[in-house]
C-alpha cells in the first residue's frame, strides 16, 4: 500500500518551515482506496516567493485548520503504507518535523520518484516533476499546489510501476531506516543546530574530530550528511556520536577557518586539503611598446600574480571582466585576434591602444587601477563583514597584502584604533591559498565593508 503525498510549506529557513497544503492519496497498487486534502495553518508568515509560486496566501490559512488538527487523519491514512513522493526526503523531513513539535515520533518508509524515475527513465532530458510528467504526456494542473502535484505524482508512479516488471528497483529503492531517515539520537543533534553561517565538528565517542565543514546552513548541511547514501557517508554516520559548532556570521571567515582547521587537524573523513588551491594566475606585463597587458599563467605560485583562480576559463573570464569595465584593449589582452586595431576601437569601448591611438601613460593608469581593485598586493587593509549577532562585526586583518588573522567587534572605537584592533584578532596563518580565498571571495561576494589601515 502506498501514500502518495505532497507538501507545500511557508519556506524559510531549514527545519523551521511550516506547512500550508497537504494532499495525500492512498494507492494500493491498481487504485485510490482513500484521500486526505486540505489547507493547514501554518501559525507563521509566508515567504512572498512561495505566495507567487503557490498562489496560496496568509488569507487563505486563517481558518485552516493548524496541524495538531490534522495530525490523526495523517498517522490513519498512512498507517502501514510507503510514502511516495517526488523527492521524498524533502515531504518526509518536513512532516517528521511537524509531529516531532507534538511529540510525536512518526515513522514510515519511502520511496522518492526522481530516485525512481532516474533509474528506470535515464534517457529523460530531466527529472524535476514538471518537466518529466510533460515530456511523457501527463496532464497536470494546478501546479505548485498539493493536489495537482500529488496527482501527477500518482499518474507518474504508475507508469514507473508499470515500467519495473522485474520489482528488483522498486525493492532497492525503498529508503530503509538507516539509509535516508534520521533515527532519534540523530534528529537530535541536527535539532540543537543552528540554521546560521559557522563551522561544524563531526566527532566520535572519544571527542576526536572525525569531519569538519562550513556551511551558510550548518543545520541544513549536517542533516544532509546523515541522509546521503554512499559507503562512506555511512560510516562517517555509524561513527558520529556528537556535532559541535562554532557560528561565524561572516561566509568569508568561515571559509577561512575551515582552511585552517584542515590543515592543522586532518580529519579522517575529509579529503586531504591540496597543496595549493589555485593552478592559474593573472599576472601583469608589459609589451615593446610599454603598454600593461594582463596575462594568463599555469602555475600553483603566485610570483608576483595579482589574481589566483583554480580554472582556465576562470581566469579568462576575470580579463574579459577587467577589458570591459576599465575599457581597456581586447587586442593586448590577448581577447582580440585582429591583426591591427580590435572592433572596440570602432565602437569606442577601446581608446586605442593597439594602434597606439591612446598613450601609454593613460592606458596604463586604468590597467593599474583594474589591479589595485581586486588585488590584495601590498594593502594594508581591515575587511569588516557580517558578526555572529546584532551589532557585532567580524574583522579580517591584511597586512602587506597578507593574510594576519580575525576577531570580532561591538564598537567603532575597537577597530579605528589600530593596537586595539590587534588585540582582539587571533592570529592565523597567512599564505598564497589564504589570499586565494580572500581575493576569490571580494570578487564574487559582497562584504559589509574595507577600510584601509594607515600607520
Amino acid at each position: 500500500m502506498y501514500a502518495i503525498l505532497d507538501i507545500e510549506t511557508t519556506g524559510g529557513k531549514f527545519n523551521e518551515e511550516g506547512i500550508t497544503e497537504i494532499a495525500i492519496h492512498k494507492f494500493d497498487g491498481h487504485k485510490v482506496v482513500d484521500t486526505f486534502i486540505s489547507l493547514v495553518n501554518p501559525e507563521k508568515e509566508i515567504q512572498p516567493f512561495v505566495v507567487n509560486l503557490t498562489g496560496i496566501n496568509n488569507k487563505m490559512l486563517r481558518t485552516a485548520p493548524k496541524f495538531h488538527e490534522v495530525a490523526k487523519r495523517i498517522v490513519e491514512i498512512t498507517d502501514s503504507t510507503v510514502l511516495v513522493a517526488h523527492n521524498a526526503q524533502f515531504d518526509y523531513r518536513i512532516l517528521r518535523t511537524e509531529f516531532r513539535r507534538l511529540g510525536y515520533n512518526f515513522e514510515r518508509k519511502t520511496l522518492c520518484t526522481v530516485d525512481l524515475s532516474k533509474k528506470l527513465i535515464p534517457e529523460a532530458e530531466s527529472h524535476s516533476l514538471g518537466k518529466l510528467v510533460r515530456s511523457l504526456g501527463i496532464p497536470v494542473s494546478d501546479r505548485h499546489r498539493a493536489n495537482g502535484d500529488a496527482l501527477a505524482t500518482l499518474k507518474l508512479f504508475k507508469i514507473l510501476l508499470s515500467k519495473d516488471s522485474d520489482k528488483t528497483i522498486i525493492k532497492g529503492i525503498i529508503r530503509e531506516k538507516e539509509h535516508g531517515e534520521l533515527s532519534d539520537r540523530q534528529l537530535d543533534i541536527v535539532e540543537s543546530l543552528p540554521s546560521e553561517t559557522g563551522v561544524y565538528y563531526m566527532h566520535d565517542k572519544d571527542g576526536d574530530v572525525l569531519f569538519l565543514g562550513k556551511s551558510s546552513n550548518m543545520k541544513k548541511r549536517v542533516n544532509q550528511h546523515f541522509t546521503n547514501n554512499g559507503r562512506r557517508s555511512r560510516l562517517l554516520q555509524k561513527a558520529t556520536k556528537k556535532v559541535t559548532y562554532e557560528k561565524t556570521g561572516s561566509e568569508l571567515v568561515a571559509l577561512l577557518k575551515e582552511n585552517e582547521e584542515l590543515n592543522r587537524n586532518r580529519p579522517k573523513f575529509n579529503q586531504n586539503p591540496p597543496k595549493s588551491l589555485f593552478s592559474y594566475t593573472v599576472a601583469l606585463n608589459s609589451n615593446s611598446d610599454g603598454y600593461h597587458t594582463l596575462v594568463v599563467e599555469k602555475t600553483n605560485e603566485r610570483n608576483g600574480a595579482f589574481a589566483t583562480f583554480n580554472s582556465l576559463a576562470g581566469a579568462k573570464n576575470f580579463i574579459f571582466k577587467l577589458t570591459k569595465d576599465f575599457e581597456l584593449c581586447p587586442k593586448l589582452n590577448g581577447i582580440s585576434e585582429a591583426r591591427e586595431n580590435c572592433s572596440s576601437v570602432e565602437s569606442g569601448e577601446c581608446h586605442g591602444a593597439c594602434i597606439k591611438k591612446e598613450a601609454s601613460e593613460t592606458y596604463n593608469e586604468r590597467v593599474l587601477a583594474s589591479v589595485e581593485k581586486y588585488s590584495l598586493n601590498n594593502k594594508n587593509i581591515v575587511i569588516v563583514d557580517k558578526g555572529r549577532e546584532v551589532g557585532e562585526y567580524s574583522a579580517i586583518l591584511i597586512k602587506n597584502g597578507s593574510f594576519k588573522g580575525l576577531g570580532y567587534y561591538d564598537l567603532n572605537h575597537q577597530i579605528n584604533n589600530i593596537h586595539i584592533l590587534e588585540s582582539i584578532i587571533v592570529p592565523m596563518e597567512g599564505n598564497e591559498n589564504t589570499t586565494h580565498i580572500i581575493e576569490t571571495y571580494l570578487r564574487k561576494r559582497r562584504v559589509v565593508k574595507i577600510l584601509e589601515l594607515r600607520n
